[in-house]
């Protein structure tokens, strides 16, 4: 009563909680009066940084307290300068500086936001005893190390980047020459910050393998005097194992940085603004403590949402009420860009959004990652890009040095929906705009070398895009482009222009001769029909190559402009039809399934094929109504899942659908009814990952492969008390697909440790082994029996897929090897006649084999459109329709018949191809629309 007395005087603004309990009291709008608490908050926060800024020329306390830099980083990682705002991970430093006397190499991991760059600059840095150098690679990391390892060695940066290109030991005895100059046993610590960039930034495979080979070369050569220490985001783990020298090394020497405990939480909140004179109310401890318990990364958002605190502070407290006005921990970065956004101008605003999409490197398979740039990227005659970008540093969503400029923290990405719809809308226009800025980049290096221009299919996808952003004519007016970018295209242009110049002057020669020489030998008719045939050589192969050049065109514009690109893929192969022009039509004509909002990760038909599930990595699993399969229709969202979805699979009724994934738990659902699931039963058991989820063809048995290295078998005929029957174990690594056999009486599976096993589950209480299959040289990551259970398909890591005759199971035979993929072979899946055999990669690509003949399976056909990797891939029950997932977040489903294909192109062709867009693609070739209305 006291709380609302003050507040109804005017002493005191009451908690946000009060303030909506008092209003429900009297019956009034929640979100309303939510909206006008915010902005009394607001009001508030300002009135005290007044009253503060007042009272600093008095000279009173509150000067002094104002006078001070701020107790919190906010996103900025803290740096060694940093110690008397850095705790929590005392413990933590502790064991990397215990490990560091044991270990020459240590990996420090964690996510995104968990604190490993604060860990090692402002906690070990400072504690070391001798010389310490902090790098980050950047997309050179040998130049960038041996820049800062020039500062302390006294040499010229260049001359020491050629030794380490040189010889990968070289950094070592660089290093040995720096300390021989020190105390005896003074030793370098090498922290490389960062470390994913050498992944997702170095371009260069060579250089990216010379530079870890230097770093393992440094810190276990005998006699090195160099340790070293890496920070690396948690999902680049599987990178680091793919080299065989860092794997080594790191098997015993890794630091895990995880959520901070309560008392580390409480240390690292109070204990800045103790040092600072400032003190927090307890509401406000309490509710960061909670928001913050257990969250991985979270720090960012927690030091950002405590900086925006303490600007908003109460004299020399910090109040829980300025924490709610800044947006809590979760909407305070969002809070301070948005708001930042919003008061610039319409053109800043563009800028803004050029400028951070630059800054961002997309993901392939992992979450985006912060890009560094340099100044030469942007238009600096421009006098707003200054100032968006000196705003955009003032408030420390940027930082800018020397080096270059880069997003403060990568929670920026994650925690601000505007640009994480600018990075979801146009995805592949991103990725079109990064190659083209790298691409620049290069040809700036050597010089403005011509041959390191875009020539043909590389320059028509970048021009297409330009003409979906905007007139290409006006490209230099635009601002998604850089001037050096405008200038690689202008003389990619020039050049192809002049190429096509001389090319025509060459071909007008040709037809002069080719007339003087009919007019001259008008009696060797051979000569002149030879002369003929070749001129109808040369046209059929210009008209390929222009062919394949639209076709890639076509799908850069599938998304923005579906009738033109239908048209243009249309007539490219009519007017070559080639495989790849028809590849090119087929993955024109798609229909995208948007909703999920990470990696989805498997997709399943229900038997009567009206009803698709997809499973994601955001933990929920979505149906879609398919009964029209060119218009689908979200369903319904199935959430419980506690981590990522792996797998879904549909009973043979279709009246039950089976979810699982990393939370180790398989759940049932109701799903008699699409549009209202219900949850039926839950199976525990496992104590690893779920990988996959598949149904005996009875429908009573549902058999389940973990990452904990076994196959259960369980009953699920009452849906509601589902109960285990039978552990298979034998596998030694992690058990991924599971398959029935179409009779039921054999179970196929596969795993990590290279093998597919097949068991006799006749008796699913009682299964016994029959075969294992060994060839595969890697994961085996799919298994799946043709519909007449004669032949079994698996795919693998090692990019291929193996065919096997498992008509006598205890005696599989070899049929054949399929190849084309260039990486990982996700999935595969059999047509309902069995004679085709689709799958999918982490190439981004679906292939389509026929496998009428098992001994000789030919391809068919390539389908891509996917910007990430392709998890999952299934066919129709119709048998000419399938559905992949993929790693952009969505599903696609795919015509596999090129023949409805073309009418489904000439159904979506409205408006129809105008004069000048024909003479653009098709230039020289008479107008003649593919399709007539």
């Amino acid at each position: 009563m006291s709380t609302l007395s003050s507040a109804a005087n005017g002493r005191k603004l009451p908690s946000l909680a009060v303030t909506l309990a008092y209003v429900r009291a009297c019956g009034g709008a929640e979100a309303e009066w939510s909206g006008r608490w915010h902005a009394a908050a607001a009001e508030t926060a300002a009135r005290v940084a007044r009253d503060a800024e007042a009272a600093s020329s008095g000279g009173t306390d509150a000067a002094a307290l104002g006078a001070g830099r701020a107790p919190y980083a906010g996103l900025a990682a803290f740096q060694a300068e940093d110690g008397d705002r850095f705790f929590g991970r005392e413990e933590m430093v502790d064991d990397l500086l215990n490990r560091l006397a044991d270990r020459s190499l240590v990996t420090v991991f964690g996510a995104s936001g968990a604190g490993k760059s604060s860990l090692l600059r402002a906690g070990l840095v400072p504690r070391w005893q001798g010389v310490a150098l902090v790098i980050t690679p950047g997309a050179h990391p040998l130049e960038e190390c041996a820049i800062q390892l020039a500062g302390i060695a006294g040499e010229a940066p260049g001359r020491l980047h050629a030794d380490l290109v040189a010889d990968p030991r070289n950094l070592h005895r660089s290093v040995r020459q720096v300390m021989i100059r020190r105390a005896d046993k003074a030793e370098l610590l090498l922290v490389v910050d960062q470390f994913e960039e050498t992944f997702t930034l170095c371009a260069e495979q060579e250089e990216r393998a010379r530079f870890i080979a230097s770093l393992v070369t440094a810190a276990q050569t005998e006699g090195s005097r160099c340790r070293v220490v890496l920070g690396v985001r948690a999902d680049f783990y599987e990178h680091c194992t793919n080299h065989a020298e860092l794997a080594r090394v790191m098997a015993d020497a890794q630091v895990a940085v995880g959520p901070m405990g309560t008392d580390e939480l409480r240390r690292a909140i109070t204990q800045p603004a103790t040092n600072a004179g400032c003190v927090l109310e307890s509401a406000l401890l309490a509710e960061l403590i909670a928001a913050a318990y257990n969250r991985v990364g979270v720090m960012p958002m927690l030091s950002h949402a405590l900086l925006e605190t303490w600007r908003r502070r109460r004299g020399h407290t910090l109040t829980l009420a300025g924490f709610q006005a800044a947006g809590g921990i979760d909407g305070a970065l969002a809070h301070t860009a948005e708001a930042l956004y919003d008061t610039f101008t319409p053109h800043q605003q563009s800028l803004t959004k050029n400028l951070l999409c630059r800054l961002t490197a997309l993901g392939e398979g992992t979450a985006d990652t912060k890009r560094r740039i340099t100044r030469s990227e942007l238009d600096e005659s421009d006098p707003d890009v200054g100032i968006v970008l000196d705003r955009l540093t003032t408030a420390r969503l940027l930082t800018v040095d020397r080096a270059g400029i880069e997003i403060t923290h990568e929670a920026l990405i994650r925690r601000w929906p505007r640009l994480y719809g600018w990075l979801i809308d146009d995805r592949e226009g991103l990725g079109i705009h990064h190659r083209l800025a790298v691409s620049a980049e290069a040809w700036e290096s050597l010089g403005r070398e011509p041959g390191a221009l875009y020539r043909g299919t590389r320059l028509e996808v970048a021009c297409a895009w330009l003409a979906a952003v905007g007139n290409v004519a006006e490209r230099a007016q635009a601002a998604v482009l850089a001037p050096r970018e405008r200038d690689f295209i202008d003389a990619s242009l020039a050049v192809e222009r002049a190429e096509a110049d001389r090319a025509r002057r060459r071909s007008l020669r040709m037809r002069q001769f080719t007339g003087l020489l009919a007019v001259l030998l008008i009696a060797a008719v051979t000569a002149a029909c030879y002369a003929v045939s070749a001129e109808s050589e040369m046209a059929r192969q210009r008209n390929t190559a222009l062919a394949q050049r639209v076709a890639v065109a076509a799908i850069a514009l599938r998304s923005s402009r579906p009738a033109l690109a239908a048209q243009l893929s249309l007539a490219a192969d009519r007017l070559a039809p080639t495989p790849d022009t028809r590849d090119g039509l087929l993955s024109t004509m798609t229909t995208t399934l948007n909703g999920h909002t990470q990696v989805v990760s498997s997709v399943a038909f229900s038997p009567d094929g009206r009803t698709l599930a997809t499973g994601s990595f955001d933990r929920t699993v979505r149906l879609w109504d398919t009964t029209d399969l060119r218009r689908p229709v979200a369903a319904a969202t199935l959430v419980g899942h506690t981590d990522t979805v792996a797998t879904v699979a549909f009973s043979p009724d279709g009246r039950t659908l089976a979810s699982a994934g990393r939370d180790r738990t398989v759940w049932l659902w109701d799903v008699s009814d699409p549009r209202a699931p219900v949850r039926a039963g839950i199976l525990t058991g496992h104590t690893d990952t779920v990988f996959f989820v598949v149904f005996s063809p009875d429908g009573r048995t549902l058999a389940t492969g973990s990452y904990d290295h076994t196959i259960r078998l369980w009953n699920v005929a009452d849906r509601a008390a589902p109960t285990a029957l039978a552990k298979l174990t034998g596998h030694t690594l992690n058990v991924k697909p599971v398959a029935f056999s179409p009779d039921g009486r054999l179970l196929a599976s596969g795993s990590d440790d290279r093998t597919v096993r097949l068991w006799d589950v006749s008796d699913p209480r009682h299964p016994a082994p029959r075969a294992v299959l060994t060839g595969h040289k890697d994961f085996v990551d799919a298994v799946v029996f043709s519909p007449d259970g004669r032949t079994l398909a698996s795919s693998s890591d090692d990019r291929t897929i193996r065919l096997w005759d498992v008509t006598r199971p205890r005696r599989p035979a070899r049929l054949a090897v399929l190849t084309g993929h260039a990486d990982v072979v996700s999935s595969v899946a059999f047509s309902t006649d069995g004679r085709l055999l689709a799958s999918s990669s982490d190439d981004r690509s679906t292939r389509l084999w026929n496998v009428a003949d098992l001994r000789h399976p030919v391809p068919r056909a390539v389908l891509t459109g996917h910007v990430g990797a392709v998890q999952a891939v299934v066919f129709h029950p119709g048998g000419r329709t399938i559905a992949t997932a993929g790693a952009d977040h969505t599903a696609q489903l795919w015509e596999t018949d090129p023949r409805r294909v073309v009418t489904r192109a000439c159904e979506i062709a409205h408006p129809v191809i105008t004069r000048t867009e024909w003479s653009r693609y098709f230039p020289g070739l008479a107008y003649r629309p593919p399709c007539r209305h």
